[in-house]
């Protein structure tokens, strides 16, 4: 089991939770899950004990958001592809994928950690500059691991009947 799926299965992720994270809002909303962490766990400073409010409401907000919303009318933008190469990334032990798709996200995925590390450290040591910088890194990989899993999706989707299906547009139906 790769860490991805371990991760997916951690969070619980079935198939109608995976529809409604595909949702652009819950796409979009969830970049604010590293702030809402940084923030409750730097508010020890200024609420002591009480920061185990904010933190756990930054971990709530984190498994609920991919549940939050509706399944999207249509999965045919960014958002939502993104979301189902994803897919199809955690699916890559089951239905390999082309060559050309394994090594960026697994850097991307590498830098991501670099900068989570950062960010663990800036709020640790309560400076502002190694927090920033690893906030940065890691929205930057992220979004940049988003736009890969649309290409992953886009030369995927064709591979299995269920991948296909993914794709949709109710309003053009």
């Amino acid at each position: 089991m790769t860490i991805e799926q371990k991760i997916a299965s951690f969070f619980q992720m079935d198939d109608e939770t995976w529809a409604r994270h595909a949702n652009p809002l819950s796409v979009w909303t969830r970049t604010t899950t590293l702030l809402l962490l940084i923030f409750a766990f730097w508010s020890r400073v200024w609420l002591g004990m009480w920061s185990l409010v904010p933190i756990a409401i930054a971990i709530i907000w984190t498994w609920i958001n991919p549940r939050l919303f509706k399944k999207p009318k249509s999965t045919d933008n960014w958002a939502s592809m993104g979301v189902l190469g994803e897919r199809v990334w955690l699916n890559r032990t089951e239905i390999p994928i082309p060559k050309h798709h394994r090594l960026v996200p697994n850097i991307l995925s590498s830098l991501s950690g670099i900068g989570a590390l950062c960010v663990i450290w800036g709020v640790f040591s309560l400076e502002i500059w190694p927090t920033l910088f690893g906030a940065v890194v890691v929205y930057l990989s992220k979004l940049w691991f988003l736009d890969r899993m649309v290409w992953l999706y886009q030369d995927m989707k064709d591979a299995t009947p269920e991948y296909n299906s993914w794709l949709y547009d109710t309003d053009r139906e």
